[in-house]
């Protein structure tokens, strides 16, 4: 009975589509199946969609995560919700994020081990590098570990964009500026900005000279950013600015002293530098407390300090 009354609503999003679309609301809020309560929310998107009241949908985008728990819906249909959510998004002010995420949990829907299905994903997969790219202050993702984007590797017509992609979250300025003297046309193509990705590559690569060591020479700033000299400290403070690193600026050594930085991927690598910390920080702390132990066991006064790291 639930199935023909959603059918019947979605099926003229012209006429009167709020109205309709609090109705399914409604009847959401009755059916008790998980499964019925998927379709009757599947059927509201594409009534919003159709109806031109989408806006009447995105509260309940922030939820979608706890209603697939609910649903426990196949790959293939939380990848027709995501794509629904994505395409509303993208043409809302303000929400270029939220979008995207949305866009990256499609394209993890597809499986490598479905090669006719992936192939089906290459336009969006194209959408999210360009997205990126573009992006003035998104300087991290895990695009490069989806199948959906790795497949353009060896594809000829999007090779470029792959290649692209692997500059701005590998590498450093040096590589950019080599692809685009010899791949303007891909920029052209799909109205990417020369100017704002050697902005953006600029901060990325002070982020990765700040990944791989605590002091940064303002010389090697200079040199990898490729700026004048005098330019190297608003650098430094716009990737500060930027959330990319924490940083003190020592002037008189001209050095970039480091405490946090942002990475711009998280992999197996970054996995394992974070073990590594965690082990030297864990074997601090335990020299710490013997440290303490030894000094109670023996009589003698513990530093005011080593007292304060135990709490």
């Amino acid at each position: 009975m639930a199935d023909q009354i959603t059918i019947k609503l979605s099926a003229n999003p012209n006429d009167k589509p709020s109205v309709r679309l609090k109705i399914l609301f409604c009847l959401y809020n009755i059916v008790g199946n998980p499964y019925g309560k998927f379709l009757i929310y599947k059927r509201a998107l594409k009534l919003a969609i159709n109806g031109k009241v989408t806006e009447l949908m995105m509260p309940s985008f922030k939820r979608i995560d706890s209603f697939l728990k609910e649903w426990n819906i196949s790959a293939a249909e939380k990848r027709e919700l995501y794509f629904g959510m994505t395409n509303i998004l993208k043409d809302v002010k303000g929400s270029t994020k939220e979008s995207f995420t949305f866009l990256v949990k499609y394209l993890e829907t597809f499986a490598e081990d479905d090669p006719h299905t992936l192939s089906e994903a290459k336009d969006e997969a194209v959408r999210a590098i360009i997205e990126f790219v573009k992006s003035p202050d998104m300087f991290q993702c895990d695009l490069l570990e989806l199948p959906a984007i790795h497949q353009l590797q060896k594809d000829a017509k999007f090779a470029s964009v792959f290649a692209l992609l692997e500059i701005f979250l590998t590498r450093r300025l040096d590589a950019y500026l080599e692809f685009q003297a010899s791949n303007s046309s891909v920029l052209t193509t799909y109205g990417i900005s020369h100017e704002e990705c050697v902005t953006k590559m600029r901060l990325m690569s002070l982020a990765d000279l700040a990944s791989q060591m605590q002091e940064i020479p303002y010389a090697l700033v200079q040199e990898t950013l490729k700026v004048p000299e005098e330019e190297v400290e608003y650098w430094i403070v716009r990737g500060i600015s930027s959330k990319l690193i924490d940083a003190k600026m020592d002037q008189m050594r001209r050095v970039a002293i480091i405490s946090r930085c942002t990475e711009r991927v998280f992999g197996p690598a970054q996995w394992k530098d974070l073990y590594s910390k965690l082990a030297v920080w864990r074997n601090n702390v335990a020299n710490v407390v013997r440290t303490v132990q030894n000094a109670r066991a023996a009589g003698t006064e513990i530093p005011q300090a080593l007292v304060g790291a135990m709490h």
